[in-house]
């Protein structure tokens, strides 16, 4: 009988995929049998979306496919009055009504064959901890993907630490859909408790977010449960060292930044979920062409809630790395792959991130050294922004550049790029000034 294993149970939306598969290759990398366990689509989108591992080390996990029903998702809506991504809800609930029972056979599967199992789910799937507490030899532990100072925030009583720090803790409805609200309530986490099962990992550190974590260890302390801070999940990158290991084609934006000087390239980037309207994607583009600084910019589709339909499409039509030299400003090759997100904010030349500020985003820049120019659009990108900026102002002056609330961050529009654009310096900097009167940059503190 072998003696432990691993079964990551993530929530199907990229940014929770992604930690979950840093997380699984940690511990595969220690010897830890690990198995992901996720919709077919979902671990063909984790995988191919992997990056900061060579693809060899994706043999070292076993995946799983928690076999799902179809369902009908529309596409992203650019007219939509907020930007959160709604139009993923049709995934989400046909994961949690179809995903028990095919991860329940895998437990029970794995729990005749291990004297001990141990579940990590996304603290979503409330179903993962319910299923591992029917087996005799099963533990669960929840991975709070998001920061970790709003569940200091409910517990600390009168929000003391959050006020003493000049933090506010945000009502999260302005941020969701009701439709979202009402599903993770009732359907994905309708327990009260923090941590159904053993206790909880946090994808964060104390050099970040100290006082916050022992608030909520504390807290679950005193009911028998644990709390480890395990972050930053993504990999700590020497690009150098690491090209030499890689086994796939490197992207074309990298050898751009080979050229730029050090600390001269603002990367731009709004994740997986949501999608700049047309106007605003003209706007930013005329600020940052006029800035006369050098830049790279992800302009991707929102994903979709189908990923089946995606995958009918060749690659080649979704996306494209567009590159401007600053000695002619004459346009380069297109580059159609995902851009390296990691790679980008290891390389030196690269000097800050506009970011929605999602939690992976947000760590992973930091982790990398880079400053943060906050443009938070749904979910918990407001209290990220919030965290790194009112932290960060003890040194920098800062502030996000948009208000979620105000629906200034976005309502989608579809577009077929979803590649990197790379562009250099262009005389006059009028935009560029108008944005740096919007908002300055959140500096790591």
């Amino acid at each position: 009988m072998e003696s432990v294993a691993v079964v990551a149970v993530p929530f199907p939306a990229q940014g929770h995929l992604n930690q979950m598969l840093h997380l699984s290759l940690q511990l595969a990398s220690r010897g830890v049998p690990v198995h992901y366990a996720a919709p077919a689509a979902q671990v063909r989108q984790a995988r191919a979306r992997l990056h900061g591992w060579d693809e060899r080390a994706l043999r070292s996990v076993e995946f799983h496919d928690l076999g799902i029903s179809e369902y009908v998702s529309p596409p992203p809506d650019p007219t939509a009055p907020s930007p959160f991504p709604t139009h993923l809800m049709p995934l989400f609930e046909a994961y949690t009504a179809g995903a028990r029972a095919p991860l329940a056979a895998l437990l029970a599967g794995l729990s005749a064959s291990h004297r001990r199992v141990v579940v990590v789910h996304d603290r979503i799937n409330a179903y993962a901890a319910e299923e591992a507490a029917r087996l005799p030899n099963s533990e669960a532990f929840g991975l709070h993907c998001l920061a970790a100072f709003p569940l200091a925030g409910k517990t600390d009583a009168g929000l003391r630490l959050l006020r003493d720090r000049g933090l506010a803790f945000l009502d999260v409805a302005p941020f969701v859909s009701r439709e979202f609200a009402e599903y993770v309530a009732k359907r994905a986490m309708p327990t009260k408790e923090i941590s159904p099962g053993s206790g909880i990992l946090v994808n964060s550190c104390h050099a970040l977010e100290g006082e916050f974590i022992d608030v909520v260890a504390g807290d679950l302390a005193a009911d028998g449960k644990k709390y480890f801070a395990i972050g930053p999940l993504n990999p700590l990158l020497d690009l150098h060292a690491d090209a030499q290991k890689q086994s796939k084609p490197r992207h074309e934006c990298l050898d751009w930044l080979d050229k730029q000087p050090p600390a001269s390239v603002l990367y731009v980037s709004f994740g997986t979920t949501s999608s700049l309207r047309t106007e605003q994607i003209s706007e930013l583009a005329a600020a940052l062409r006029d800035s006369d600084q050098r830049f790279i910019w992800v302009l991707r589709d929102a994903d979709r809630g189908n990923e089946s339909a995606e995958e009918d499409e060749p690659e080649q039509t979704r996306g494209a790395a567009v590159q401007v030299h600053p000695s002619d400003r004459r346009e380069g090759q297109g580059d159609h792959r995902v851009a390296p997100q990691l790679e980008i904010l290891a390389h030196g030349a690269t000097a800050a991130f506009m970011s929605h500020c999602g939690w992976n985003s947000t760590m992973e820049s930091l982790s990398n050294g880079k400053p943060i120019l906050a443009w938070p659009m749904h979910s918990d990108q407001p209290w990220d922004a919030e965290l790194v900026c009112k932290i960060s102002q003890r040194r920098h002056p800062c502030a996000p550049l948009g208000d979620a609330r105000r629906g200034d961050s976005g309502g989608g529009h579809q577009t077929s790029n979803r590649g990197c654009h790379a562009f250099g310096p262009r005389s006059g900097s009028a935009a560029a000034s108008e944005g740096a009167r919007r908002g300055r940059p959140c500096l790591p503190g």
